[in-house]
């Protein structure tokens, strides 16, 4: 057992961490501010590799692994979590359902522009009624000849405003239950697709999350993505691997956070002393740090097993739970230890903090994590 990276897994991270230090981390402030992701940066990404990770080089992708994909979303999110879920809801939720699933056809049309830095893409299954509760979706494609007819309304879909290629999930058989959902990969030009502008957040401001309305939305039978009645394993296939993305972005999050916190308290005195010389600071560090490794662990244990194709959905959910709830309480800590500057926008820990509580909720809430890992103990 082996718990440091690999030569080529420390040139990757080191490479995803020079790139956030020069190219994001100088705009994450005025991106939050602005609510509106770097477009440039954001092609700037792409042509660096960052949208197709773990795929195969034969559809363009990085080939790499997910062991990668996690690093790169821990550095990321490091300093702008809104960039970190971009690259997450692509690469984890959009692309890793063609892949998986798609057939040669659909994957040279739809994943090779996705992973090549061509395009970008998002994943709609969540709507206004149907959050935790994905079985209980409303959207309906209506097979008529060699169309399916598309009709439904889907909410907090994130990259939707930019995005190229939609998977989108409906009900083609509500008489089945979830044995009657099917997936579908939509060209975001299709007549009848209409997004709305960005709901406005408490956190990871920046990223693109809108409502999305289906309106007779006619698409081709061949865009099925698996076998109709596949679309409910399909939709949880992808938000396995997902939360591994979301368990990296949480450590990504809570460690960017310790560490401005950690310039911050050499700088900072107070009683005639830089607050870093306390023990009662220097204490909170250690534990914040001792968390934060422990959930990196956990992440990166989940993303070996998914490599290695075993069953990893448990892991997956234990450390997307065991890192959100990590990185909410390092980036609260942080925010008391800059005192009141703490609560200023001018200080990134404040944007942080914000950012760390959707990892409780989206791909999974810290709720439904535990039903996931409850189902699945065994004695050991």
């Amino acid at each position: 057992m082996d718990f440091m990276l690999s030569p080529s897994h420390q040139l990757l991270k080191d490479l995803y961490h020079d790139f956030t230090e020069t190219k994001i981390k100088p705009l994450s402030h005025e991106m939050d501010e602005a609510e509106m992701l770097s477009m440039g940066l954001l092609n700037e990404m792409q042509k660096s590799g960052f949208f197709g990770i773990p795929f195969s080089e034969k559809y363009g992708g990085a080939g790499a692994d997910y062991l990668a994909y996690a690093l790169c979303m821990e550095e990321v999110s490091k300093a702008d979590a809104s960039c970190g879920i971009t690259i997450s809801v692509h690469t984890s939720l959009c692309c890793g359902s063609i892949n998986e699933f798609g057939t040669e056809a659909q994957k040279q049309e739809f994943l090779r522009p996705l992973v090549n830095g061509s395009k970008f893409g998002c994943y709609s299954l969540t709507e206004p009624n149907a959050g935790s509760d994905a079985a209980g979706i409303q959207t309906f494609a209506q097979r008529i000849g060699d169309e399916y007819v598309l009709n439904g309304t889907k909410v907090f879909t994130t990259n939707s405003g930019f995005a190229d290629t939609f998977v989108v999930f409906a009900y083609t058989d509500k008489a089945m239950g979830i044995e009657g959902m099917s997936a579908f990969i939509l060209d975001s030009k299709t007549e009848g697709i209409h997004v709305s502008a960005n709901i406005p957040r408490m956190g990871i401001r920046a990223s693109s999350n809108c409502e999305v309305v289906y309106e007779n939305v006619r698409i081709p039978a061949s865009n099925l993505l698996g076998k109709e009645g596949k679309g409910f394993d399909i939709a949880m296939a992808a938000l396995d691997g997902g939360r591994i993305g979301i368990g990296a972005q949480a450590v990504g999050i809570a460690q960017g956070a310790l560490n401005e916190v950690i310039k911050y308290v050499k700088e900072r005195k107070q009683f005639g002393k830089a607050i870093g010389s306390f023990q009662n600071t220097k204490f909170k560090i250690a534990e914040m740090q001792t968390k934060i490794d422990a959930a990196r662990l956990m992440v990166w244990r989940a993303a070996l097993e998914k490599d290695a194709h075993k069953d990893y959905t448990t892991y997956a959910a234990m450390c997307k739970l065991f890192a959100s709830d990590v990185a909410n309480e390092v980036t609260r800590d942080c925010v008391q230890l800059f005192g009141g500057y703490g609560y200023c926008r001018e200080y990134p820990v404040e944007r942080m903090m914000r950012d760390a509580k959707i990892t409780e909720i989206y791909e999974g809430t810290s709720e439904v994590m535990k039903m996931v890992i409850s189902s699945n103990i065994k004695v050991r």
